[in-house]
């Protein structure tokens, strides 16, 4: 991995009686985003966190602060952190590939977090074995280690030069989507309702393509800061226009004219959206000079 990213785990994967040692790095981080931190607007000093006993209401000092499971209203059982942390699996460090499944197997909505999963400098013959098979036999992979101090099923795919492992949830965790539309009633769509929807779809069809993707909260967000740093007009939110249609199909008639001339204009390229985050790191930037030129007080507020 690139300098500066430090590896969240180290180990082995083993697939058969092969093995090959690996490391975990974090796919998608949230560092970049924009904090705040919670002010006393009186005195304008950080605020810290206390905690506090829920019936006294007096400071309760770290070391005497514990575990506790609810077992009645206001009853609890008291769990030490040994106890808790005897319960912790023993660790071998090894990725154990349990199995080999389609890839058309895999429900994405069990999937909790990515990692690159890479190989070290002498296994790397091993690696590129595994990710080529997983390929070109269009499988993935399941495994079972203990990482971040519980035992993690992960599926590992492979992913351009690399592979990609993902921690994944248990059943328990995941909602049965039955139980999420229970509620939506049964109902067909037939005749020019279904057409205008399918002209709508195919109007707008366009290909996955992340560097589009805009984080529009958060460049409102530098924006204020920005604004507030130097003094200017708070920027005002832009009202929005709810369109009221008579009904479901005149809406569906209404969008499939708009979108048939729109689809006659250039389409926006992903060079053109990337502008919206160099614009977002312009505004960094500024924000940045203005604090180290002294133009205001840099402080991280809520």
């Amino acid at each position: 991995m690139a300098t500066g990213h430090r590896a969240q785990w180290k180990g082995f994967i083993k697939f058969g009686e092969v093995s090959c040692g690996v490391a975990l790095y974090t796919a998608a981080s949230t560092s970049e985003r924009i904090t705040f931190n919670t002010i006393n607007r009186a005195s304008g000093n950080r605020v810290n966190r206390i905690f506090i006993d829920s019936e006294t209401e007096d400071p309760v000092p770290k070391e005497q602060q514990t575990k506790g499971f609810e077992i009645e209203n206001g009853q609890y059982i008291i769990i030490d952190p040994e106890e808790v942390a005897a319960t912790i699996p023993e660790s071998n460090k090894t990725l154990e590939i349990e199995a080999f499944i389609p890839c058309s197997d895999v429900n994405d909505v069990y999937f909790d977090k990515p990692y690159y999963l890479t190989p070290d400098r002498m296994g790397s013959d091993a690696y590129a074995a595994l990710r080529d098979g997983m390929r070109k036999s269009n499988v993935v992979a399941i495994a079972r280690t203990v990482l971040f101090r519980r035992m993690r099923t992960v599926l590992i795919r492979a992913h351009g030069k690399g592979l990609i492992a993902t921690t994944m949830n248990y059943d328990y965790e995941v909602r049965p989507a039955k139980t999420a539309f229970e509620d939506i009633p049964k109902m067909k769509i037939e005749g020019e309702m279904l057409d205008l929807a399918k002209h709508i779809i195919g109007t707008k069809r366009g290909t996955f393509d992340p560097a589009t993707f805009d984080d529009r909260y958060e460049a409102a967000l530098a924006d204020l800061v920005k604004a507030k740093m130097e003094g200017k007009a708070l920027p005002k939110q832009k009202k929005i226009e709810v369109s009221k249609p008579n009904d479901l199909l005149a809406a569906l008639r209404e969008s499939a004219g708009i979108l048939k001339a729109a689809a006659d204009k250039p389409k926006r390229t992903a060079a053109n959206a990337n502008q919206g985050a160099g614009r977002q790191r312009a505004v960094r930037g500024a924000a940045s000079k203005a604090a180290a030129s002294g133009a205001a007080t840099r402080r991280k507020a809520s």
